[in-house]
């Protein structure tokens, strides 16, 4: 059962990766520490063996949360920072990359229940002049799915090596915007369904125009607050993390093939912008799963519906509005991923709120190409 699942997770999530097992440098003495209060589900000795044994070379810490009316477990493991060696704070705040994209998608969906933003309008209505004659009409729905058929706007390179050289320059939404209409339509509208960040970068754009305040105000507006999302922001241009948190590190080989970690916790995310730059817990993104499918934040409806509506008549489609579809042993869960260098994380749950779980695992290789090993350990304790 357990191998079975592990192969349905790996390909039908696109969660916390990592590029295979790497041979680290000597690292401080494991630490790990839990606390569980469960009822029928968690499984707390899996979900300790799924965390023990940080750092390693795959992850220096994980801090998880298990929730849901099934029961609930609380559990970290690893080190705040390699230097000190002191364990890592539960509590800490972290690069939360693309789960950043569900409270986007909860704000558009606000704004379309409050009548200030229809899904099936054209975003070259709300947005004129943004993109070329080349672009058929696009909706907001079509956005908020990934079904728009923009390309991928532009960053600072493909390699890990150009994006570090950056990581405390600018890159504007406007200008990551310009650069993919440049590009041109990848497809027609509707036709495809292909995952980018270009698409709720255009939507970060949409709440503006239509509320005439910024993005991060209206996010916090719309959907923070009424979450009780206290320790979550948006950072702009700072590329420090503000108030308690664990160092993100990434592994680099070196000319004589030996592996270092690079410490990247400061980064400035400013291109990612509403497509990823949110800054947050694990309690408050817990937080954010309860309000939002307990109908707490976009009302019960159907802008709410959205969010679990998967586009008809596209091959291999599985994502909604912020989230993406999976299943598991006949549950079907609802989650979204997200990775900064250094951080990886995942938020997610079965719709009837059985079953939570929020992870952030400070990964050695968060944007690599294939799933992180203490991630997968994660989600299969908590799931199966």
């Amino acid at each position: 059962m357990r191998a079975r699942t592990s192969t349905v997770l790996a390909a039908s999530l696109v969660l916390a990766l990592t590029a295979g097992p790497l041979v680290a440098p000597a690292l401080a003495a494991p630490v790990v520490t839990a606390s569980a209060r469960t009822t029928s589900a968690p499984d707390a000795d899996a979900l300790r063996a799924a965390i023990s044994g940080l750092p390693n070379a795959d992850a220096t810490a994980a801090l998880v949360r298990v929730g849901g009316t099934d029961g609930v477990w609380r559990g970290s493991s690893g080190v705040h920072d390699l230097a000190s060696g002191r364990a890592a704070d539960p509590d800490a705040r972290f690069r939360a990359g693309s789960t950043t994209k569900v409270v986007t998608a909860a704000a558009v969906l606000k704004l379309a229940a409050q009548v200030k933003v229809d899904l099936g309008t054209p975003i070259q209505h709300y947005l004129p002049g943004l993109l070329t004659p080349a672009f058929k009409p696009i909706t907001v729905r079509q956005l908020l799915n990934h079904t728009s058929g923009i390309q991928a706007g532009d960053g600072w390179g493909d390699s890990f090596e150009e994006q570090y050289a950056h990581r405390f320059d600018t890159l504007t939404p406007r200008q990551v915007v310009a650069s993919a209409v440049a590009k041109g339509p990848e497809f027609c509208p509707g036709e495809k369904q292909d995952y980018l960040n270009i698409n709720y970068t255009i939507l970060g754009l949409l709440i503006e125009k239509v509320t005439g305040r910024s993005y991060a105000e209206e996010a916090a507006r719309l959907v923070l607050r009424p979450a009780g999302m206290r320790d979550t922001y948006f950072p702009g241009a700072d590329p420090r993390i503000r108030g308690p948190h664990n160092h993100g590190y990434q592994a680099v080989t070196r000319a004589d093939g030996a592996t270092r970690l690079v410490d990247v916790t400061e980064w400035n995310v400013a291109d990612r912008w509403a497509a990823g730059d949110m800054i947050s817990t694990t309690a408050d993104l817990e937080r954010l799963m309860t309000a939002l499918f307990g109908g707490r934040i976009v009302p019960p409806g159907p802008e709410l519906e959205e969010m679990f509506t998967v586009p008809a008549g596209i091959e291999g489609a599985t994502y909604s509005a912020g989230f993406q579809r999976f299943e598991v042993d006949g549950r079907v869960y609802w989650f979204k991923s997200g990775a900064r260098p250094g951080y990886s994380t995942a938020v997610g749950g079965s719709r009837d709120l059985r079953r939570t779980l929020v992870y952030s695992v400070t990964s050695t290789d968060a944007k690599g190409t294939s799933m992180n090993k203490v991630a997968e350990r994660i989600v299969l304790a908590a799931l199966t």
